[in-house]
């Protein structure tokens, strides 16, 4: 099971943004994962999957609590409504990988090379992605708490109508992201390596940047404010 702990650069003395709580995993013994394909609504307990093929698998539903995913490969899996608890997943690869409306509790995902991932409805609580890339990360209406990205790149993520809440970006290379319509509270953006906003930058109200950042946003607001810069 995972302890929970707060921390965060959001917490330092002299500003009022939350940090995120991290999730701290100690998986137990692990029995090595029997072979055969995903089941859906399948329950995996105490499970190690190493350098699995799980594409084209159908997952949906199912429960992967205090597992540990390595090296796995995820193209066009289903796993949407799966919940993955107290688990850790290390090195995973694919395209297209379906977890529509799943739940992430306790997790850390680490170099991860992934793109075009759905996670559109998903709930993300106590997780951390720590290097790897993802390109077209969709959490267009996800719900992420505590969540922290680290030294990672995101290229194009969405996170259309989503709500924000006790996110860090640390280290981390956000492009093209799309913010319409989300929600953010207490999201410490001062620490990403590049800041790239392409559409939504009207929802930053809730984040905090750097006067750096600040700069490098100008001709994004005022765009968006509708003014014009001349020389």
């Amino acid at each position: 099971m995972a302890r929970r702990e707060a921390g965060g650069m959001g917490g330092s003395s002299g500003t009022a943004v939350k940090g995120a709580r991290r999730p701290e995993v100690r998986l137990p013994a692990l029995e090595p994962f029997g072979g055969g394909e995903l089941e859906p609504d399948g329950d995996y307990d105490g499970l190690e999957f190493r350098e699995a093929d799980l594409a084209g698998q159908d997952g949906g539903g199912a429960r992967f609590m205090d597992c540990a995913l390595t090296g796995c490969a995820l193209d066009e899996t289903g796993l949407q409504h799966a919940r993955i608890l107290d688990s850790v997943l290390t090195g995973l690869r694919g395209v297209g990988t379906n977890l529509a409306e799943a739940t992430l509790r306790d997790v850390e995902v680490v170099d991860a090379r992934l793109g075009g991932v759905q996670l559109h409805g998903a709930v993300l609580e106590r997780v951390v992605v720590r290097g790897g890339k993802i390109d077209y990360l969709n959490l267009r209406a996800a719900r992420l708490k505590d969540v922290v990205f680290e030294s990672c790149v995101l290229v194009e993520p969405d996170f259309g109508g989503a709500r924000l809440e006790r996110v860090e970006f640390v280290d981390c290379v956000l492009k093209e992201a799309d913010l319409t319509a989300a929600a953010l509270k207490d999201v410490d953006l001062r620490a990403a390596a590049e800041l790239g906003i392409a559409r939504g930058v009207d929802r930053l109200a809730g984040a905090v940047i750097s006067p750096s950042q600040l700069m490098d946003l100008a001709p994004v607001l005022a765009a968006e404010m509708g003014i014009r810069v001349e020389g």
